[in-house]
């Protein structure tokens, strides 16, 4: 009777591993909705677009843009968070979505590690710091010393609180003494067309825009925040070669699901991203506009982030953020 029963459990617990894998094999078997807490335009929008019209081709399935915005991200998170853990809502974040607003809120609600599975780590994202061609400045030294004289008359804008580009002008300003004014937007193309506008005067983000309009004359770059130079702006300096030494601040693109995603399902997602990824086309693509590929799978990531986390927290106490 004992063996019969242990058959008979053996029997299902193959079953259900071969159940696993037949789901993970059908899957996708409907569009897969990539879930954005930004609006679109940004330069989270132009790697998600990077991505995905080649990644339906490995999937099979077309692979769709959600913009969800608002929040610093975390409307889009709650989004993704409440989607049925079947591999086909995934969330497209950056360092903010992921790591920085679970130290800056006070009541977020989501936990980074314990409501989503990470899938795979694609970019690592420099920012540049960059002024109105109007504001009377050709390097970083010129404008640290122009802002002091100008104490509280010079904005920064950002695309919203708590992101990197919030950040960063915060760890800036803790780096020169400048007093400087916040003035957060809906996302960076509305924070951009301001900047270019010349309603707020600075401002530091990530570089796939940030080169683009610096080529055209809209906006001039005047730093990047990498140890070392940025291809898609070889002739601007690092913070750290302008004299502010170990100002280094690198922030990340990757793509999550919802928590109870098959793990044969994540590996899938995984392997595809790896294989877009591989692709020498799109990996030039990355790199002119300002992204550097970072691939990472899904257990890396997992063990990236678990790093990352502490990281940053530790940045956004020292800066005295906190959002509610």
């Amino acid at each position: 009777m004992l063996c019969f029963k242990k058959r008979i459990w053996i029997a299902l617990a193959g079953w259900g591993l071969a159940l696993a894998f037949s789901s993970a094999w059908a899957f996708p078997t409907k569009p897969i909705r990539v879930v954005m807490g930004f609006p679109a335009g940004g330069p989270l929008d132009q790697h998600a677009r990077l991505l995905t019209d080649r990644l339906q081709t490995h999937l099979g399935q077309p692979v769709l843009v959600d913009y969800k915005a608002g929040a610093g991200g975390t409307v889009g998170a709650q989004e993704v968070m409440r989607s049925a853990p079947d591999g086909h809502t995934l969330m497209l974040a950056n360092t903010g979505v992921m790591v920085i607003n679970p130290a800056l809120y006070t009541k977020l609600p989501y936990s980074t590690l314990r409501d989503f599975v990470p899938v795979a780590r694609t970019a690592m994202q420099p920012l540049a710091l960059m002024v109105n061609p109007k504001v009377p400045v050709q390097s970083l030294q010129e404008f640290v010393a122009y802002a002091k004289a100008r104490p509280g008359q010079i904005n920064y804008g950002s695309a919203g609180n708590g992101g990197s580009s919030h950040l960063v002008p915060e760890m800036f300003k803790s780096a020169t003494g400048l007093f400087m004014v916040h003035i957060p937007y809906r996302g960076s193309a509305p924070a951009f067309t301001d900047l270019m506008a010349g309603q707020v005067q600075f401002m530091a983000e990530s570089i796939p825009q940030a080169a683009q309009y610096h080529k055209q004359g809209k906006v001039r770059a005047l730093a990047v925040t990498s140890r070392e130079r940025n291809p898609a702006l070889p002739d601007i300096p690092t913070v750290i070669e302008t004299g502010i030494a170990n100002f280094e601040v690198v922030g990340f693109y990757g793509f999550l699901a919802p928590a109870g995603t098959p793990k044969e399902v994540v590996n899938k997602l995984s392997d595809a991203f790896k294989a877009v990824m591989n692709q020498s086309d799109i990996r030039s693509r990355m790199v002119a506009q300002g992204a550097d590929p970072a691939f990472l799978g899904a257990d890396d990531f997992a063990k990236f982030l678990t790093t990352e986390m502490p990281r940053w927290a530790s940045v956004v106490q020292k800066s005295g953020a906190k959002l509610d």
